[in-house]
């Protein structure tokens, strides 16, 4: 497609979605230590406009969201997401905050909104609150086999575990995580819980499997790292219905070129054919952070894009069923 339809097409999708109406997310009452209620807007989206999204006849969508956000809100910038329960969510934004929220279903089961949205600050190993974005690039999560938060960084690339994601002002201890020297900006971006310890992807290639005693390599990573013009993974999140993965892949090629899919990774590290792919003229943006939870006889996936606290851009929260 010329450059001229491809702006023009994500245009008219952008205007589309305009269109519908936002509300505003229920807000939380709750008096956790620590915690302050965030405000959003939540807007309904579908996939866009036809031929940009490839579903495999094992997947449907069901359901989408956009957070309207003020420009001073602290859930710009959401990097990763993970499911406590079927509904209850936990997020990380790239600045160093914790953001929770709960996920609105109809009566289908279908994604329609959010509400209880609250968030704290990332803390430092002595309590104190993260204030250096160096230190705050929060880019992904898990919850280990006790329920702990674990939190990757990136910029100064380690993997802190911060106890129970309700707990206030946590103090972090650092876990195992790949003794390489990961580029200033592509570090730990899919992490997820593993059997026996925890899995980690880096965004420019290579996948290990860690435990308190060390991290193996699961696959190499390449002699050049995957360049961010190619798929790269972004988010990784353990099948609840089988020994595999969920991944999510961003490709960027400037100016306006951005792609998203989703695929599963075996416990070898293969990975399988991709299961959906969005591209312009569907609902894309910076899809960086997947959860899955199972669901009927299938696996509920959620997808999230990072707006990067552009105004260009928009957080997403996508979802999507796939059979087992």
């Amino acid at each position: 497609m010329r450059l001229s339809r491809l702006i023009a097409a994500a245009t008219a999708a952008l205007v589309l979605a305009g269109c519908a109406t936002a509300v505003p997310a229920p807000v939380w009452t709750g008096s956790n230590a620590g915690w302050t209620a965030a405000e959003a807007e939540v807007r309904p989206v579908g996939l866009g406009l036809p031929g940009g999204a490839m579903l495999t006849g094992e997947v449907r969508f069901a359901g989408g969201v956009q957070l309207v956000l003020e420009d001073d809100s602290p859930l710009h910038s959401l990097s990763d997401l993970k499911l406590i329960d079927d509904d209850d969510f936990v997020s990380v934004t790239d600045a160093g905050d914790l953001v929770r929220g709960r996920l609105r279903l109809d009566r289908a089961g279908r994604l329609t909104g959010v509400d209880s949205l609250r968030w704290r600050r990332l803390t430092l190993p002595d309590g104190t609150p993260i204030v250096d974005k160096a230190d705050g690039d929060a880019e992904g999560l898990f919850l280990d086999a006790d329920g702990a938060l674990a939190v990757s960084f990136e910029r100064r690339h380690r993997l802190w575990s911060y106890g129970p994601p309700g707990a206030t002002a946590a103090r972090p201890t650092p876990m195992a995580s790949p003794e390489v020297d990961f580029p200033l900006n592509d570090g730990m971006e899919g992490i997820s819980a593993a059997p026996g310890g925890w899995r980690v992807a880096g965004e420019s290639g290579g996948v290990w499997d860690c435990a308190a005693r060390g991290c193996q390599v699961v696959t190499a990573p390449p002699a050049e790292p995957v360049a961010d013009s190619e798929y790269r993974i972004t988010g990784m999140d353990r099948d609840p219905g089988g020994d595999g993965f969920w991944v999510v892949e961003r490709r960027f090629r400037p100016p306006v070129d951005v792609r998203a899919r989703i695929r599963r990774m075996a416990a070898d590290g293969t990975l399988g054919p991709v299961l959906v792919e969005l591209s312009l003229p569907s609902t894309v943006d910076n899809f960086e952070g997947i959860a899955a939870v199972r669901r009927g006889d299938g696996v509920r996936l959620y997808i999230l894009s990072d707006d990067n606290n552009n105004a260009a851009q928009r957080t997403l929260l996508l979802a999507f069923d796939a059979r087992d």
